[in-house]
């Protein structure tokens, strides 16, 4: 059942996670037994990582962005050159376990299956970081902070609302088709959430194992070398942007009152005035938000699919209702 794999990890700045994670992430794949590949691209890295790997690891594929853009475009970069079945996505703070992919070939017998992600745990092995994800409405938001998993070996396709864009095994194929990650989310944050309700809306399934896991190296990603407040702004901005891409009907519609209401004015009146920066950028980008649901629409109808997402959210919770498990 095993498929040949591309594993494509963005660097910036990460030598020193390179040194620490890359020898897992060779030994997972030789003990996987098929064909595999490791593709890194550096978006722009200031440090030493370029001469590490050119002189440690001379059969890692290594691409070289010409400026910094950012992880969608890194991770895009890679998706493109990647020439084998499956892709794995993984962030350079990630180790893998020797068995990783051990438990995870199975879903790509399916032939709907997007992908699959493995629990990620922290470093010190104390608590899951992250696990399945339940996907429900919070007013005019979109969300998926609600984690679970099950322990039972019995429960075939425990369903997730999204695959971390750290730790995702995708077919090819199907990334491909859906253009990678959105890049309007650049420089990073949301991609991963955009890019699952996105499968899942053409009919393809995203899954969760929790048998396979990896171990996440806390505060280890690039982003925390970018100031607080500039990370906070990107991140609403690109909130305010999937949910303009993702919803429809009367929650599109209110979206303009939940954002003033709701995010806008109760940051403004505590002194977070770096809001009106998200907000601003979010308006100006009204075009590129056009030209994403378009985009999504186009492939709706390529694959004939009237999926939304409240018919993501039935079939994950009728899913979860027949199964035992555990919330975080």
């Amino acid at each position: 059942m095993q498929k040949s794999v591309s594993i494509v990890i963005p660097n910036y700045n990460g030598k020193h996670l390179l040194e620490q994670y890359l020898p897992s992430v060779f030994v997972a794949a030789q003990k996987a037994n098929t064909e595999f590949e490791v593709i890194v691209i550096d978006d722009g890295s200031k440090d030493d990582s370029i001469n590490f790997l050119k002189e440690q690891y001379q059969d890692v594929k290594l691409l070289i962005n010409d400026k910094n853009r950012g992880f969608s475009y890194t991770c895009n970069h890679g998706i493109r050159e990647a020439k084998y079945e499956l892709i794995l996505l993984l962030n350079s703070d990630v180790k893998l376990t020797p068995d990783y992919f051990e438990h995870q070939w199975k879903y790509f017998s399916k032939a709907d299956t997007f992908g699959v992600m493995a629990r990620i745990m922290s470093f010190d092995e104390t608590k899951i970081e992250d696990a399945a994800r339940l996907l429900y409405y919070s007013g005019c938001r979109i969300k998926a902070n609600k984690f679970y998993y099950s322990e039972n070996p019995q429960d075939e396709d425990v369903y997730t609302a999204y695959l971390s864009g750290a730790n995702a095994l995708v077919d090819a194929k199907k990334l491909k088709e859906l253009g990678g990650f959105d890049e309007i989310f650049s420089p990073f944050s949301s991609e991963d959430f955009d890019l699952s309700l996105r499968a899942w809306q053409l009919g393809w399934k995203c899954y969760y194992e929790h048998r396979a896991f990896c171990f996440h190296h806390i505060s280890g990603s690039t982003k925390t070398q970018i100031k607080s407040d500039f990370i906070k702004k990107i991140y609403y901005r690109n909130r305010f942007f999937l949910q303009r891409i993702q919803l429809n009907g009367a929650r599109l519609n209110l979206l303009p009152l939940h954002l003033l209401f709701a995010e806008i004015i109760p940051k403004l009146l505590t002194g977070k005035f770096w809001i009106l920066d998200a907000y601003k950028q979010y308006i100006a980008s009204f075009a590129a938000i056009s030209s994403s649901r378009q985009k999504l629409e186009t492939l709706k109808q390529k694959y004939n699919s009237s999926i939304g997402i409240s018919d993501v959210m039935e079939i994950i919770n009728q899913s979860v209702a027949q199964k035992t498990i555990k919330r975080l």
